[in-house]
């Protein structure tokens, strides 16, 4: 099977498994574990951050994070394209009471500092809920996979201080980021306050996001998480796994990248496939069906039978992603079976 629905169906390498049979374990909620304790140390020192948490994952870690700076009524700025806002249950209002603004997102994931300066609402005025805290994302998964660089983030980071808002990155694919941009992802987030890492993406571990701050931030941050049921025991067996993505498959990601761009441009050749090459940033692809005779439902269907899952978005639009468990040899696999199906009859 071929499955490009994902990043997030990446499986363990053979050596990954053998380093995690092979790793400490202690009580995680004691904070006695040791391969939790090195992820967490590990991952705060590539970030320059002061302090790690490791959760199960990147919705808890958004999830913790906004609660960690938000009170209820408190008000969030984000984009209307964001995985927050878009994928993640309205977590951050169900469970925090928070009222979410949502600003348009630009093709390149970017929201305009104007729109972000204008949305802040007037601490004197009793009628608004407070704006606290500024969300962005990057790489941004529903705009094309683009990565942001850190001018940007700049940029955002002078409107913040002046408002005395704080910035929440959902970094999910970060290192995604800094790989198209060839840079450190410290320099990349270093205007960033907190930071959601996932692990189980292009670094392939099987679970498991980080959040990243300051040590008064993630203190506050661990009681959330032990509330929403994220306190877990022997959770090295899994922490063990980032540690050795962290080692050993960052670098890496730039072939999800490359593989990426290849098959979109022999996707692109392919009659009844619509599909702008400028917007391959990175291991992220969008493509729409254009077929008069072949539907959405069945184009899903024809290719699951020659063992090829995509991810569909509705309305003839739908998103492969590139990962470690797809490699150069399978693209022409893909292409050749697209043809076929995709085909005038």
């Amino acid at each position: 099977m071929i499955d490009l629905r994902s990043d997030t169906v990446t499986l363990p390498t053979n050596e990954m498994k053998k380093f995690i049979i092979n790793s400490p374990l202690g009580d995680d909620v004691y904070g006695e574990d040791p391969s939790v304790n090195l992820l967490q140390k590990k991952i705060a020192k590539i970030f320059n951050k002061e302090a790690a948490l490791f959760v199960p994952s990147g919705t808890m870690a958004n999830l913790i994070s906004v609660l960690t700076h938000c009170s209820r009524g408190d008000e969030v700025i984000l984009g209307d394209k964001s995985h927050i806002f878009y994928y993640e249950a309205g977590g951050i209002s169900a469970f925090g009471g928070i009222h979410s603004h949502q600003l348009k997102n630009d093709d390149d994931g970017t929201i305009k500092i104007n729109d972000i300066e204008n949305s802040i609402r007037d601490v004197g005025n009793d009628h608004f809920p407070q704006t606290k805290l500024i969300c962005l994302e990057n790489t941004h998964n529903a705009c094309y996979g683009s990565a942001i660089d850190s001018d940007y983030f700049s940029d955002v980071k002078e409107v913040a201080n002046k408002n005395n808002l704080l910035i929440h990155l959902d970094g999910a694919r970060i290192f995604n980021a800094a790989i198209k941009l060839n840079k450190s992802v410290d320099e990349l987030t270093k205007d960033c306050d907190t930071i959601s890492c996932c692990l189980s993406k292009g670094l392939s571990a099987p679970v498991g996001s980080v959040i990243l701050g300051s040590k008064n931030f993630i203190l506050k941050a661990k009681h959330i998480r032990k509330a929403l049921g994220g306190g877990m025991r022997q959770a090295g067996l899994i922490a063990s796994a980032g540690i050795f993505s962290l080692d050993n498959m960052i670098n890496r990601v730039e072939d999800d990248h490359k593989n990426a761009t290849i098959l979109a441009k022999q996707l692109s050749d392919i009659k009844n496939i619509k599909i702008n090459i400028n917007q391959v940033h990175t291991n992220i692809i969008f493509i729409y069906n254009r077929h008069q005779n072949i539907s959405d439902t069945k184009l899903l269907s024809k290719l699951e039978k020659e063992n090829i899952k995509i991810d569909y978005k509705g309305n003839s639009k739908f998103r492969l992603v590139t990962h470690s468990g797809f490699k150069k040899s399978d693209i022409e696999s893909v292409v050749k079976v697209f043809k076929e199906i995709l085909k005038d009859k």
